[in-house]
Order: structure tokens, then C-alpha cells, then sequence
């Protein structure tokens, strides 16, 4: 089972390093001499076993009893191995946060059961959404301290919850613990009966990421020239998708085609086939010009290609503050080249996620989009679906210090002269309030059957509703896009604009799609949270033999090229709204539910 890296957050003297330490203690995880340098730390400063002690390594953390630092713990269990970074609870610390969670694939977020959420736990639960941490844990620790209150842990679980339910979080679970006595960290105890679920570190065990990991899109990152006599490979870490020998790959920016002659893992172990994150060595069919830098990637399946980017930024620096206009070396990948920030479109509000469209800099910890021109093209995927090549640094020119970490949104589509203008008019104003209500599925589930009956029973109620039905769309809208990969995201991104201004416009958009690719609805989902506008994915979960069986144009019997399901994949939601099956009912009954998940 692959390894997991997890990131520990929560306010300051929530217990974060006592948890770290609890469950290496209690899984049998530390040596003899760290655990006797523990012990008798704790016996200097008059305390019993402090287990905090064994994540807390500087000597200002200690004197403090708090973590400044992110401290990496390692361990293993039976089933799983482990990558703890273990970040600071502090507001000045958020950068270190950042740090630590930018390569998790799960968060540990801490809540003392004794306060409940604070703007931290709030501010930490932003930022694990917006790095893409699919998978978040709300630990509400101390639960000796409120006498094991089963209604305490329901309490803070409903508000974290709905919290939640603002951002992106795939996969949150909540589990209640004691981290100084040990209760539900690693052993069950007996202390909260009333809890069915399982302990932190089994659920730690079988949290599944192998399909967080994007084996769609091949892309690997030029680092190295290897060369030998009569050899000449490219070596690197995959950032995404598979590489086989005979594979067809392109190299940009060069533009250079050729085909995957061989795969060399680590010790000269040849390789049938390479995934995302292994590093390893191409050799390739043809002497073609590729160093450091490039990357490789499939002809049918490229990122963008461009020096204009939109980006959300955090900066680190406490010496300086991004200003427009500034000048920075930007690391991206294996490449690096100059960067201008050409404008600040918007501070963000960590807490309120209020965006600020005054601001003209930021300064430590804060967070904004900017737009951002580059003296040489970067080949890059969104943050959202390639972490690996969505992720960048902002180094000063001068000092070298690393100034920000940013997250590439896309392309930047408008120059820094075009600016969005507000409205006279607000939702409040508005006699109805908007949303989306976005249907995906198979071809022939019975998408447009439900949107169908959900738009008339909408409009007879007398709520404002409007159907988006892919079909319709390719006659007008979308009509010069095909079916290729590129082109399914793009006809994703222009129909969840115009459902986004449906629903700001106070209607409900109901669209009807198949939406293949999560990552595209993912995007969609993130502009409507960004815009503050709800938005309810619906999974219509039809069997693909139910769907041929049903299927009105004849697809399935035809044997379409690229048909989604059968030759072309379909990557259903984690965590959908709704779940529609046959056996739910008729369009009509299923379309009711709907109307119910809205009137909630």
C-alpha cells in the first residue's frame, strides 16, 4: 500500500505534537534513545512522559512548549508507512502550514473539544482545501476534558461540517480522541463507547489515495541529461499519468515528437511501465534536442503552453511585501526564468473567504491572485488537476529567499486593463436566490430525462430555472469544440460560466452533461464557491449495460469512437450531493428529490 503524507494542523495548544507523539509511542514507532532523551527532558521540566517532546526537535520549541518549525516524523506500521509533518499552530506560522501541507495527501486537522473551531482550525481547513489535500480528518482532541461528551463531538462535528461544505474537501472523516491519555488514537479505550467509527490510526491505514494520484495526464519534467558512452537517457521525477515503452511523447516547448525507447528505474532496473510519482529515466527512440527543463508529455494530451498565468500566491517573506510591477525568478518544475507580477486581482480573506479587489500587496501569510508574465513559456496543468505542474516559487533576485508559494488557477485570458465591474444591483436584491444544480453521468443514464422534470416542476413552483442540456449546448455555445481531452474541459468551463451567471442571476441553472472528468467538475465547483453561489453535484449512477440497453441515439449499439464508460474513461464523484439509481424511480420521483435537495 502506498505510503501516506500527512500534515498536522490546528490552533496553538490544541495538541498537535502530543497526537504525532501518542501515536508513534503507542504504535511501537520510536528508538530506545530518543524515547529515554524524552523521558528525561520531561523529568527536567517536573512533567510526566510529555510526548509532545518527540516531534518538538528545536530548543525554542521546547522552551515553549510550542512547534515553530514543520518537523518530518517517519514511521511505519504493518500495513502502511508514514510522513508526518507536524506544522505550527501560530497565525505567523501559516506559511510553515503551507509548507507542510502543499505535499499531503491527507490533513490532520486538531480541535480542542474545550473551545470548539476557531478562526485557525477555520483558516487551516481553507488552506488544506485550496493546496488540494483530497483527504481531511478532523481530530477533536481533549475529550477528557469535556467528561467524554458524546454531544460535544456531535456539536463541533455539525459546525466543522458545515464549514466544510464551502470549500473542496473530497474526503473529510471526524474522529474523536484524547491524545494525552490515548483514547481512539491508536487503541479504541473504553472511555467513548458511543463512537462506532475506528481509531486515527487504522483510519490512517486505509484511507485509499492511489486514485488522488492523476494517471490521465502523462507529463514528466525534464532533470537530468544522463549520459554514457553509447547512452543517453532523461531523468526525473513523473508528474502525472503513465509512461510505457513505444509510447508516443512530445517534448515542449520544443515541439519535437518521438516515441519512449525505454524506462530505467532506480539501480538500472528496467521498467515496463512508469507511474506518477516514480522517478526514473526515459530513454528515447531519437536524438532529439531535450535538457533540463523540458518535459514530455503525449502528443493528443498537452498542457498550456504560455508566459501569461493567473495564480493564487502566499507569500512567505516577512522583509518584503509582492507588490504589482514587482520582478522575482520563478521555479516551476525542473525550469526556472523571470517573473512580472503584472497585477494583484484580489486579497483573500483565509477566514471569511472575503476577497479584497483594493488591495495593492501582500505581505506575510497573505493570500491573493495574481497574474503573472514569465520571460521564457512555462508548460503548466491548473493546480487543481496537476499538483506537480500547477506548483511554483517566487525566489527575490537579490536575497534568493524563497518570497511566496503559488498555485497556477489557468491562463490568463484578460489583460491587467480589463478589471470586473460590480453590479448596481446584489443577490439579497434579487426576489430569488440562484444555484446549480449539475447532473453527471454515463450517456443514456437518464441525465436529461430528471434535469427535464426538474426544470418544469422548478418553473411551476415558481422559482426561476433554466435547463443547460449538453446536446443543446454543441449547436451554439460549444458548437467548434470535438471530444478530444482539451476540448471535454473547455465545453466543462464555458458551461458552468454560464450556469455561474445563472445562478448569480437568482435562477437555478440545471445542467445536464456527462462531465467525464472530476477535475473539470472540480473547477466548476471551485468558481461557484468562489463566487459564493451553491452548487450540487448529482451523480446519476447508471449501470454503462443499463445505459446501452436504454440508449436513445444509438451509441452504445453503434460502437462510437471515444464513447465514454466503454472505450473512454469516466471518473465518478467522491463526494456527490445526490445519487440517483434506476431503482430511486421514474425521472419524475427522482427529479422531487432533487427539488427537496434544493428546498434544504
Amino acid at each position: 500500500m502506498k505510503s501516506l503524507r500527512v500534515a498536522t494542523a490546528g490552533s496553538v495548544d490544541d495538541g498537535k505534537s502530543t497526537l504525532v507523539g501518542r501515536l508513534l509511542y503507542d504504535s511501537k514507532a520510536t528508538f530506545t534513545d530518543q524515547l529515554a532523551a524524552v523521558e528525561q527532558a520531561s523529568r527536567d521540566r517536573g512533567e510526566e512522559l510529555n510526548l509532545a517532546l518527540l516531534t518538538d526537535g528545536l530548543r525554542a520549541e521546547r522552551e515553549q512548549g510550542i512547534t515553530i518549525d514543520v518537523a518530518y516524523r517517519y514511521f511505519a506500521t504493518p500495513k502502511r508507512s508514514f510522513v508526518i509533518a507536524d506544522t505550527p499552530g501560530h497565525i505567523q506560522y501559516t506559511r510553515n502550514m503551507v509548507t507542510g501541507a502543499s505535499t499531503a495527501d491527507l490533513a490532520l486537522i486538531l480541535v480542542d473539544a474545550v473551545n470548539g473551531l476557531t478562526e485557525q482550525s477555520r483558516r487551516h481547513a481553507f488552506l488544506a482545501s485550496l493546496l488540494g489535500v483530497p483527504h481531511v480528518v478532523l481530530c477533536v482532541n481533549k475529550m477528557d476534558l469535556v467528561g467524554w461528551s458524546a454531544e460535544r463531538f456531535e456539536e463541533i462535528s455539525t459546525d466543522f461540517t458545515n464549514f466544510a461544505a464551502r470549500l473542496e474537501v473530497p474526503d473529510l472523516s471526524v474522529v474523536p480522541v484524547s491524545a494525552l491519555l490515548g483514547d481512539n488514537v491508536v487503541h479504541r479505550g473504553a472511555n467513548m463507547p458511543w463512537y462506532e467509527g475506528l481509531p486515527l490510526l487504522h483510519h490512517l491505514e486505509q484511507v485509499h489515495v492511489a486514485s488522488d494520484r492523476n494517471l490521465i495526464d502523462a507529463r514528466f519534467p525534464v532533470q537530468y541529461v544522463v549520459r554514457s558512452p553509447g547512452f543517453r537517457g532523461y531523468a526525473g521525477t513523473l508528474g502525472g499519468g503513465v509512461l510505457r515503452p513505444g509510447d508516443e511523447v512530445v517534448a515542449l516547448p520544443g515541439g519535437f515528437t518521438t516515441t519512449v525507447r525505454a524506462l530505467w528505474g532506480p539501480g538500472g532496473v528496467r521498467l515496463d511501465e512508469a507511474f506518477a510519482p516514480q522517478a526514473v529515466t526515459v530513454q528515447l527512440a531519437d536524438e532529439i534536442d531535450v535538457g533540463r527543463g523540458d518535459l514530455l508529455c503525449r502528443p493528443g494530451n498537452r498542457p498550456h503552453v504560455g508566459t501569461d498565468l493567473d495564480a493564487l500566491v502566499c507569500w512567505f517573506s516577512d522583509r518584503s511585501a509582492l507588490d504589482v510591477g514587482g520582478r522575482y525568478v520563478l521555479r516551476h518544475t525542473t525550469r526556472e526564468t523571470r517573473a512580472k507580477v503584472g497585477a494583484l486581482e484580489y486579497r483573500l480573506d483565509v477566514t471569511t473567504l472575503h476577497r479584497d479587489p483594493d488591495a495593492t500587496e501582500l505581505r506575510l501569510n497573505q493570500i491573493g491572485r495574481v497574474r503573472l508574465h514569465t520571460q521564457a513559456p512555462l508548460t503548466y496543468d491548473p493546480y487543481r488537476r496537476n499538483r506537480a505542474t500547477g506548483g511554483f516559487i517566487l525566489v527575490d533576485e537579490v536575497t534568493n529567499e524563497t518570497v511566496a508559494a503559488g498555485m497556477i488557477t489557468g491562463p490568463a485570458v484578460a489583460s491587467s486593463s480589463v478589471r470586473w465591474h460590480s453590479s448596481g444591483v446584489t443577490r439579497d436584491d434579487r426576489a430569488t436566490h440562484g444555484g446549480t444544480v449539475w447532473l453527471t453521468g454515463l450517456p443514456a443514464s437518464g441525465k436529461s430525462s430528471v434535469a427535464v422534470e426538474l426544470e418544469r416542476r422548478l418553473v411551476a413552483a415558481g422559482r426561476p430555472a433554466y435547463l443547460l442540456d449538453g446536446d443543446n449546448l454543441r449547436h451554439g455555445l460549444c458548437a467548434d469544440l470535438g471530444f478530444s481531452r482539451e476540448d471535454r474541459a473547455e465545453n466543462v468551463r464555458r458551461v458552468g460560466e454560464v450556469a455561474k451567471l445563472f445562478a448569480d442571476a437568482g435562477a437555478v441553472a440545471v445542467v445536464s452533461l456527462v462531465s467525464p472528468y472530476r477535475a473539470d467538475r472540480d473547477a466548476v465547483r471551485a468558481a461557484h464557491r468562489e463566487a459564493g453561489l451553491p452548487f450540487y453535484e448529482v451523480f446519476v449512477d447508471t449501470p454503462v449495460e443499463v445505459c446501452a440497453s436504454r440508449d436513445p441515439k444509438g451509441l452504445y449499439a453503434r460502437g462510437e469512437p471515444g464513447l465514454t464508460g466503454v472505450d473512454a474513461p469516466y471518473e465518478a464523484p467522491p463526494a456527490p450531493e445526490a445519487v440517483l439509481r434506476p431503482d430511486d424511480g421514474d425521472p419524475a420521483t427522482m427529479a422531487a428529490t432533487l427539488a427537496d435537495l434544493l428546498d434544504g
